[in-house]
């Protein structure tokens, strides 16, 4: 092969390693943030989030008890003080804590005390645990803001995050692996659509 063959060659496989060092640098920025909110099931807060512009990543899992690697089915019982909860990974250049803050409050009703819609117990509760000392100075100033809009009592437990353990496998984007079932079509969906976010 000619020289200038492997130059054109060497130039065209470089400027391919540059297209994707900029997607790679543009899809993970160098220091993102992490939110960590829990509203009802976790399938549907992370349908809610998954696809919001800014946002890298979000897992299902569990925060706020006092069980070390708890299983979903211990959780489901209520007795080991969790919550479930997701995980957001997010780029603060993109999309505010702010905003997703917005969004949270939206995504459930915070009036009710361990319960949205059918799911009842306290691993249900709405809950908001923070990462920072401004993540909780806004998240209180934005339930204050909120009690005042409504003037209804917000039941959302705010508190600093100690631990986060992620759901297994099955409980990772279930939302969008399992559209068809029962309660992705009638309480998720339904959900999307009336944030607009179908």
């Amino acid at each position: 092969m000619k020289p200038i063959h492997l130059l054109r060659k060497f130039f065209f496989i470089l400027q391919a390693l540059l297209a994707m060092n900029l997607v790679t640098a543009d899809t993970i920025p160098s220091n993102p943030s992490h939110a960590v909110f829990g509203g009802g099931c976790f399938w549907c807060m992370e349908a809610i989030f998954r696809n919001q512009p800014g946002v890298i990543s979000v897992i299902s899992g569990f925060a706020g008890g006092t069980t070390k690697k708890p299983s979903y089915k211990e959780v489901c019982t209520g007795q080991t003080g969790h919550a479930e909860v997701i995980q957001i990974t997010y780029d603060p250049k993109k999309v505010s804590y702010t905003q997703l803050l917005s969004l949270f409050w939206r995504a459930h009703d915070p009036t009710t005390l361990n319960r949205q819609g059918a799911d009842q117990g306290p691993q249900y509760r709405s809950i908001i645990l923070t990462t920072s000392s401004e993540q909780m100075t806004e998240a209180q100033a934005s339930k204050k803001k909120l009690e005042a809009e409504l003037n209804k009592s917000i039941t959302t437990e705010i508190k600093p995050l100690i631990t986060f353990t992620p759901a297994d496998k099955e409980h990772q984007d279930y939302y969008f692996n399992n559209q068809q079932a029962p309660y992705c079509r009638a309480v998720i969906a339904p959900k999307l659509k009336k944030l607009s976010l179908e």
